[in-house]
């Protein structure tokens, strides 16, 4: 068992508009660079920053234009649902990287990315530009039927998304291609056309008879990457459950299942960070109660 620390609630100095509410209430994945971390949520039109240390309010940064629905139901069928944000390297023009959010795939209007520079400090610069990710993943989901992109890692010379699976149709999955492809892809225009990759398929355990799914990833500097997932009672990709727990887990440099361990308490983590310190994994997780009155939180583990 792991267990979890929690380190604050993800509360904003403003709302993405009038009404909603002081903090983000979904959120699915988390990346840290230098002295920010940045958290998309997955029924925002925005991208939170947050202090990478403290307690401080964050604050939201727009993605596309335009505004959600308020009604929730309303709100989840034209939400750009974006699930994975991986921290890229150096390449075109952007000599300090940049940030990929990425949608879940799961419903046509949730096929779009955005690209967002940073500059020498991790701080992000300019305009975000729109990314059609719809050839790349019409591909990749002929391998995995009900497509759900929740997490996307950087790992050495390979870029690789994890695909969540559930009780139906869909697989957990690793989809591993060309880094130097898809930065070429990115450098060259807006969007990623079907460049070659593998599929990979995973069975993660369960709780309570509910499957573990994947729900987002990180890097380690060995080539392993540390995943978290969760057990959500649902048959689709569309539809969301409850969850009877949570787990974090360790794929080796070679793709093989070393361990998986569940969280406690069983908060839905949806984003993970990680890195390696005094001989342990040292985890950050954000979450999502699939409740937008209900604030994310930023937790601690150690591995």
């Amino acid at each position: 068992m792991v267990t979890l620390k929690k380190i604050r609630e993800l509360d904003l100095a403003a709302p993405s508009r009038p009404g909603r509410p002081l903090h983000l209430s979904a959120a699915s994945a988390l990346v840290v660079v230098k002295s920010f971390q940045y958290v998309v949520a997955d029924d925002e039109l925005h991208l939170g920053v947050f202090p990478a240390h403290g307690t401080a309010p964050g604050w939201l940064f727009r993605m596309f234009e335009g505004d959600l629905p308020k009604d929730k139901s309303d709100r989840k069928k034209v939400k750009p649902d974006l699930e994975a944000l991986v921290l890229l390297p150096s390449f075109s023009s952007l000599e300090h990287g940049a940030l990929l959010a990425i949608g879940s795939g799961s419903r046509g209007n949730r096929m779009q990315g955005v690209l967002l520079a940073l500059d020498q400090h991790g701080a992000m610069q300019g305009e975000p530009r729109l990314i059609d990710l719809s050839p790349l993943f019409v591909a990749i989901k002929k391998h995995v039927g009900d497509l759900n992109i929740e997490g996307a890692v950087v790992t050495g010379d390979r870029f690789v998304l994890l695909q969540r699976g559930n009780k139906g149709g869909g697989l957990n999955a690793l989809i591993t291609m060309s880094l130097n492809d898809v930065l070429a892809a990115l450098g060259a225009g807006h969007s990623i056309a079907s460049v070659p990759f593998d599929v990979r398929t995973y069975e993660l355990g369960s709780i309570d008879a509910v499957p573990l799914c994947f729900t987002d990833g990180a890097a380690l500097p060995d080539g392993r990457i540390v995943f978290s997932a969760v057990a959500e009672d649902t048959d689709n990709s569309y539809s969301d459950g409850p969850c009877a727990g949570a787990a974090v887990g360790v794929l080796g440099s070679d793709g093989y299942l070393q361990n998986v361990e569940r969280l406690v308490p069983g908060a839905k983590a949806e984003g993970i960070a990680a890195h390696v310190e005094g001989g342990h994994i040292q985890l950050q997780l954000v979450t999502d109660a699939d409740d937008y009155k209900v604030p994310a939180s930023l937790y601690a583990a150690q591995m």
